[in-house]
């Protein structure tokens, strides 16, 4: 099956090649800041259609001003304007969908230098050895090898995190399906003290939360309070927010390395994986005093990686329903305590008398919920997209997920 799939590499440049890239970024932020300025203007100053613009017209505008008025744009690739522009244009298209459903999305803003810092390339990109060719700035050498780097390239990415460059290269890969995987039904509940426990229906798997930004939190508020003491433009003040960016590019990593392998670990060896889906961003702005710490452990991160994984390992994802109650359902008898507070990591069921661990009773819930959900579809023979069963359900799956239903019913 093709799918688009991101290689990420570290480059090592030259000092030539170095110029080369910051001049790339500073070229796509003008082009970008200039295109919203104008977007402005116009909606400002026209009336109807007028007030409107899209990317290719304000390319054509751009380039008819190159000559006479922006000379040293021609110092670096065409791509890097034209690409901020579709990401100016795509930015607009997301804030009036945005004005036409539920979900806010705020306007475009003007981008300073030396924050997010990229550019995009398309056209004469390949990989050449260890090395990256890219349009006007040559071969450069990654730091890692490319060994596993395969299929076609369509665009690449190219970034700066603190005093690294980094190139994302999208690709569209022709992989080969793979045989669903015939292994167990696991629950997974995400928490705060403890990551995620796992439920197999013969034990627990808890799995501590690495969270790094909590770790170091202290030397970062001490970093960040240097920075803000230094004078701006001042070379002290450049380099205390390199020290700044280093540490929480040192968090991003730490985190993604955890999540990476915790998600692939679950893909590549689980059959059915069960998890709540939770809306993370309004947990974040209800919950203030527990925002921070919901970020730490990247919940989205964690669901999002799960589900294109699950795809191409040849497992499944089920996801609880967001409002039915896993923590507060008694996974023996279905009772549910309406008065279970956050608080409480143990408590008894008022009607079979069994004790709950709080976290372990919502992974059994989940699971179960995962186990029904595979006896309706093996009962009718089909699933909820009207499509045949598919092979992951053996025989060992479904007389368990049959005797659960009867249990539970």
């Amino acid at each position: 099956m093709l799918i688009n799939q991101a290689f990420k590499y570290e480059l090592n440049p030259n000092d030539k090649q170095d110029r080369l890239l910051i001049k790339h970024c500073g070229v796509a932020r003008f082009a970008w800041n200039w295109g919203l300025a104008r977007r402005i203007e116009l909606y400002k100053n026209e009336e109807g259609k007028e007030r409107f613009t899209n990317a290719i017209t304000q390319h054509k505008e751009l380039n008819a001003l190159k000559k006479s008025e922006f000379s040293w744009m021609y110092d670096v690739s065409k791509c890097a304007p034209q690409g901020a522009l579709r990401n100016l244009d795509r930015a607009y298209s997301n804030f009036y969908c945005g004005l036409k459903g539920s979900k806010k999305v705020g306007l475009p803003k003007f981008r300073k230098k030396g924050v997010h810092d990229s550019f995009n390339l398309n056209g004469s990109v390949r990989i050449v050895g260890n090395s990256v060719q890219l349009p006007r700035i040559g071969m450069v050498r990654t730091k890692e090898s490319t060994s596993k780097f395969k299929g076609r390239i369509l665009s690449a990415t190219v970034s700066r995190e603190a005093n690294r460059w980094y190139c994302s290269l999208g690709v569209e890969v022709d992989r080969v399906e793979t045989q669903p995987i015939t292994r167990e039904v696991v629950g997974i509940d995400l928490g705060l003290s403890e990551f995620a426990v796992i439920s197999d229906g013969k034990g627990y798997r808890h799995i501590d939360a690495p969270k790094p930004l909590k770790k170091v939190l202290v030397k970062a508020k001490r970093l960040s309070k240097q920075q803000s003491r230094k004078q701006k433009s001042s070379s002290n003040r450049k380099k205390a927010n390199l020290r700044l960016a280093m540490q929480h590019r040192k968090v991003k990593n730490i985190r993604k390395d955890f999540l990476n392998k915790l998600t692939s670990e679950l893909a590549k060896t689980k059959s059915v994986i069960v998890i709540e889906d939770l809306n993370v961003q309004g947990m974040q702005n209800k919950k203030r005093h527990l925002g921070r710490s919901i970020a730490d452990v990247s919940w989205g991160e964690f669901r999002r990686q799960l589900e294109y994984k699950t795809v191409w390992y040849g497992s499944r994802l089920i996801k609880y329903p967001r409002f039915e109650p896993s923590s507060k359902k008694c996974s023996k008898c279905g009772a549910i305590n309406a008065e279970l507070k956050l608080s409480d990591r143990i408590w008894i069921c008022q009607n079979c008398g069994y004790t709950h661990d709080r976290d372990e009773n919502a992974s059994d819930n989940l699971r179960d919920y995962g186990l029904k959900i595979l006896s309706t579809e093996s009962s009718s023979g089909s699933n909820a997209c009207g499509e045949s069963v598919s092979p992951i359900l053996n025989k060992a799956v479904l007389a368990e997920a049959g005797s659960k239903r009867v249990c539970n019913e």
